[in-house]
Formats: structure tokens, sequence, C-alpha cells
């Protein structure tokens, strides 16, 4: 007869099969859903780089950490969990072989032991803190349908009963020893409750096998059920961090092939026409809420969720993948589409782009991308769009803005200045691209004058390209347009080329984040500078000489979306403020790289506010709460915004708007 000992092996081996193999199934699945995606998208550019990134965001849990209560909970629940490898392995190895154990590993025995002693506990008090925030305060961002609910309690459940069943494991097995520790073993917290729970060590081989066994079924349950879990993320958001865009291409979108003949549509309106990492996406969303809590549109009360956009993507992918695998057809489910029926086009078009959904997501999904993949899909395949972007269209192709100016008139708010142009001579150091806002919104001429002033009082050699500047393209390309985005930038780019231009300047920062970035996709290799950057450094080099004369004043500043978030620029814009002694800077509660959206990014600029607040009114609130007299801004369609928000507040005359080249100008010698 096989002995107790084989028979306990025989079956452990029949469950490790099983187990192992229907997970390796699950697995491979999966994968094959995210090969149903076409747009060919390759992410296996500078491994170092992006192993690196997996060590600060995944494993050092940087952007988690943000959060400070929930950041920590969850940095201790996984590195318990990493930490409780060796322990399972163990665990695993023993169901092969009874006696086996890693004291052989000595002294190294003992800090493994405590450790997961340490952990154990940290991460049952991490779990019951996790559901106490969950279901009895209900933290409003972790608030979803039932089903979500059941799932998150069942796998908070399962990772502390993984932790409760080690802890029975090893104080039973220390009580059958005699409540004496083996040699190198550590593991104080098990001792303890060793002799709480048991009188004698009668009883504890049988609470011993008890507590093995329900220690490697929970595993082994809990492994299986992951792939059908919104907690996939468990196994998928390491490799979503590794494949993510790196800098600066994170914040960039990609091109479109608009001369592919064999493309049936442009854009995206289905998940077969994202990519794997799109797909992969859907699959690495943990539900936490944290990209929806700092979505300017849904703080506002609009409908735009990005949370629901990305688990709507997963909820398409789960219906539609596998049939598309195997070949199947299923007329209810074919005859709906991601977008509309899944996603609305209300939800796309209220995007403002900023980023703050990306910059909050700790597993790096990168919603804008998708957003702005189906909004080319309603532009340039369905010419589904919202009425008055007709004329924003219509002007950008005629009279290469966005209003309808005369393109001949770009260069009028430069009279008076003596600015020449490159047609005039080519052989200066920076070109000044002023923008379309720049060069035809009367309140931001007043900026274009300014920092040419400044410039000119510094010595900075400019030249502008007057009639030959067309729109950058980024209005077009965020509203899906990506056709006339191409078109402006072709164009831009062959003109900047052939004038050989290689440093550039510009006040806006859509227009910085297109020529920096986005052009290099069009031959456009430029050194792109901000004007709150140049006119920082030329107060660094003396050259612009600040006094202190005038009379002091309190200043909030306003992050730009463009500049901050997109390009990581907040310190030079408040180092010059600092450097103004009658200024005294004071912060709004959301700044820097948590800072709150004027709400005309992503084209919203030239859309109307359909339901919900307004995002503008939302930030100059915020603004007018630090009791500054001057709001400072430095990007064009921020400085109308807000100018809005303060008239709506009825605070025009008490409370200004200003450039940070006006602000410097007005303190300078």
């Amino acid at each position: 007869m096989m002995s107790a000992f084989g028979i306990k092996n025989f079956i452990f081996v029949l469950v490790f099969l099983a187990a192992s193999g229907f997970f390796i199934y699950s697995c491979f699945k999966l994968i094959s859903y995210l090969k149903v995606a076409k747009k060919k998208d390759d992410r296996f550019d500078n491994i170092g780089e992006r192993l690196k990134r997996v060590w600060t965001i995944a494993f050092a849990q940087s952007k988690l950490l943000r959060d400070p209560v929930a950041g920590t909970l969850h940095f201790l629940i996984f590195w318990g969990f990493i930490l409780f490898i060796i322990a399972v392995l163990e665990s695993i190895v023993q169901g092969f072989y009874s006696p086996f154990s890693l004291e052989f590993l000595g002294s190294f025995y003992s800090v493994i032991t405590i450790i997961h002693e340490i952990f154990a506990l940290l991460v049952i008090l991490s779990v019951l803190v996790s559901l106490y925030r969950r279901f009895i305060i209900k933290v409003p961002r972790l608030d979803v349908e039932k089903s979500g609910k059941i799932d998150a309690a069942f796998v908070l459940l399962m990772i502390m009963f993984v932790c409760i069943t080690m802890f029975g494991q090893n104080a039973s097995a220390i009580a059958m020893n005699g409540f004496i520790q083996h040699e190198n073993e550590f593991r104080p917290i098990s001792a303890s409750l060793s002799k709480i729970i048991f009188i004698d060590g009668s009883s504890a081989g049988f609470f011993y096998e008890f507590f093995w066994w329900a220690h490697i079924i929970i595993i082994f349950v809990f492994l299986n059920f992951l792939p059908y879990s919104k907690h996939l993320h468990v196994l998928s958001s390491i490799p979503n961090v590794f494949f993510a865009n790196l800098e600066p291409e994170r914040n960039t979108l990609k091109t479109l092939n608009l001369e592919d003949e064999n493309a049936d549509q442009f854009g995206v309106s289905d998940i077969e026409h994202f990519s794997w990492k799109q797909l992969l996406d859907g699959y690495s969303c943990t539900e936490c809420g944290r990209c929806t809590s700092v979505c300017p549109a849904n703080i506002v009360g609009k409908t735009l969720s990005p949370r629901k956009i990305i688990v709507d993507i997963r909820a398409r992918t789960e219906a539609k993948a596998p049939l598309l695998v195997a070949g199947k057809n299923d007329e209810e489910v074919f005859k709906k589409t991601l977008v509309h029926d899944y996603i609305t086009d209300l939800e796309l078009w209220q995007c403002t782009t900023c980023m703050a959904c990306v910059q909050e997501c700790p597993v790096m999904i990168e919603h804008i991308d998708s957003i702005v993949d189906m909004r080319r899909y309603l532009v340039l395949s369905e010419s589904q769009f919202p009425s008055n972007l007709n004329s924003v269209f219509k002007s950008i192709e005629t009279n290469f803005s966005p209003w309808a100016f005369n393109p001949a008139d770009r260069a009028d708010w430069a009279e008076g200045l003596n600015i020449k142009t490159m047609a005039e001579d080519r052989n200066t150091e920076y070109l000044f691209w002023v923008g379309c806002a720049g060069s035809f919104d009367d309140r931001y001429k007043k900026v274009s004058r300014a920092f040419a002033t400044l410039m000119q009082k510094a010595g900075v050699d400019f030249r502008i390209l007057g009639s030959e500047e067309k729109c950058n393209g980024d209005t077009a390309r965020r509203l899906g347009n990506e056709y006339l985005a191409q078109m402006m930038m072709i164009d831009n780019v062959e003109t900047l080329n052939n004038y050989g231009v290689n440093k550039i300047v510009t006040a806006c920062p859509h227009c910085y984040h297109s020529l920096k970035n986005e052009y290099k996709q069009f031959g456009g290799n430029f050194e792109v500078k901000h004007h709150t950057e140049i006119i920082s450094e030329l107060i660094e080099e003396g050259k612009i000489k600040l006094n202190g004369s005038k009379e002091s004043q309190k200043i909030t500043y306003h992050d730009s979306c463009y500049l901050g978030r997109y390009n990581d620029i907040y310190n030079p814009p408040r180092k010059t403020l600092n450097k103004i002694s009658s200024i005294e800077l004071v912060e709004m509660k959301r700044n820097k790289s948590r800072g709150y959206c004027c709400g005309a990014g992503g084209g919203r600029m030239f859309l109307e506010d359909e339901e919900g607040g307004r995002i503008n009114e939302e930030r100059t609130r915020e603004a007018l709460e630090t009791n500054a007299s001057t709001v400072a801004s430095a990007c064009p369609f921020c400085m109308t915004m807000l100018t809005d928000g303060v008239k709506h507040f009825e605070k025009a005359d008490e409370v200004f708007i200003k450039d940070i080249a006006e602000i410097v100008l007005e303190n300078s010698n």
C-alpha cells in the first residue's frame, strides 16, 4: 500500500498539475485575445530604461505613494506578496517532498522567517484597513458596480487568508516540535500563537496538515481566479509598466498612416483596431479610480470617466475577442461596436487631454492615446463630431488658424517693434514661433509683444515667420482630425527646414509640445524652448534686470497641462516669480503635477459644455481662494479660460490674469 506520505504527495501532484495547467491555459487564452489587435506597436526598445522604470513604478510603487494612505497599504500588500513567494515555493516543494525546508540557508533563513512574520501581520492589518475604506468609509473613487465590490472583497480576503494559513502552518509546526523553533528559525508571532492555540502538541499534526493544504489550495485558487478577475493587474501590471511609452513618447500621440491603401477605416471603432498594448491596458486596470478622481471633466459632473473608458475596452475585449479567436460569428455581439455602444461620443468629446489620468495611473495605462484614436474614427471615418468644429476645421484648412483671420495679418501684432522675418534675414539664433493665439487673439498679442520686448532688451537675436507660420496642428490632432493636423505639420516642417531653423522659442505650450516632441515624426528635429525657460535663463545670466520698486502683490501661478504634466516644466516660471522681490508667490491647492486643467486642451477651447459644470470656473474658484491679486499663466488657452472664469465670479476688477512675460516686463529695468 502507498504510505500516508506518498498519498499526500500523489494528491498534491494532481492538484499542482491541474492548477498549473489551467493557469497556463488561461494565460495563453488572454495572450490570444491581445493578438486580435491589428495596429502595430513595437514596445521592445530601450530594455534597460524599461527595467529601471519597472523598479521605480512597479516595485518601488512611486505613483501609488502619491496617495500616502492608500499607497502605503498597497505597498505593504504588494511587498508582502513578493516576499511570500519564498514561503510559497517552500510549501510547494514540500508538496513533492514533505521534509523539505529552507533551513539549510543558515542565518539567512532567520532573516527570511522574521520578514515573513512581520509582513504577514502588516498585510493582514492592511487588508482590514482596505476593507474598512472600501465598505465602511466608502471612499468615492473606490465605488464600483456590485460585481466589482464582490471581486475586491474576495481578493482581499484571499490575500488575508494566505497570511492566516501561513501563521497557522508555522504555529502548528512549532507546536509539533515541542514549542521549540528550529535552528535559524525566528518566528516570534507564530511561536506566541502556538502557545495560545495548542495546550500540547498532540493535535498539532492534524492542524499542520489542515493549514498546509488550506495555504496551498488558497494560493492555487487565487492564482487561477486572477485571469478572470479585475485584479488581473496582479499579473499584468508589471508587464504593462514595462511596455508603457518612454519619455517623451509617453505624452506624444502616434502618427496615423493616412496613405495606407489597405486601411478599411482610420482610427478605432472596435477592439481589433487598437494595438495589443491598448488591450493590455484594459486588462491591467485595477479600477482604483485614481484616474477618474483627478479627471477635470468628471470632477465638474460630466459623464467622462477615464476608468470607465478603460474598463469598457476590457469588457468589449472579453465579449468579442473569444469569437474573433475562434472564428465564430455572434450577431448580437458583432452588430455592436466599442464606439457608440460601449463608449458614447459625448464621453470622448469631453476629454481635455490634460494627462491627469495618465499621471496618476499606477500601472501606466495610456488613456489619452485610446481616446484620441476613437476620436480619429469619429472624425475621419464617420464625420461625426460636434457641429461647431466644422468652422474650426475649415478655418485651419483655409486660414491656417482655428479662427477666420486673414493669414496675411499674422505679423500685425509686431507693428512698431522692428522685428525681422525669416524671409528678410534667416541669419539668427532663435525663431520666435508666435502661434495662432499670439498672432490673432487681442489679449495674447500683448503677451507676444511683451515677450518680444524682453528678448530685445536682453539682446536675444530672433526672427519670426510672419505670414509663413501656420497652425501647429495640435488642436486638429487632439480633436481627431489627423489628416488636417498632418497637413499643417508637414507644411511647417518644410518651411522650418528650408530656413535651416535649429532653435525655436514659443509662448504657447501646445506649440511647444508639438514642435518639440511630435514634429520629429515628420522630419522636424528642433531645439525648442518655452518662453518661461528663456526668461528664467536670461534673468539668471543678468540679461534681464529686475527691480523691486513695484508695489508688493500676491500672485498665484496656474500650471498649463501641456507645459507641466506633458513636459515637466514646473520650476522656471516659479523661479522667475520668486526672483521678483515685490511678489509673494502663493500656490493653489492643486499645483504642479497635480495641477487642475483650465478646460481648453484637447480642442475643448472650441467646444461647448453640454452637461455638468465648467472646468475653468472650478479652476478659477481655486485661484480666488488664494486671495491673490494676480493669477499668472504661461499659456494662451489658460489665459482665456481663467479670464472668463474671473468674469463669471465678477472679480475682473479685482483679480488680473497676466502672463509671466508681462509680469517680468512690468518688474524689469
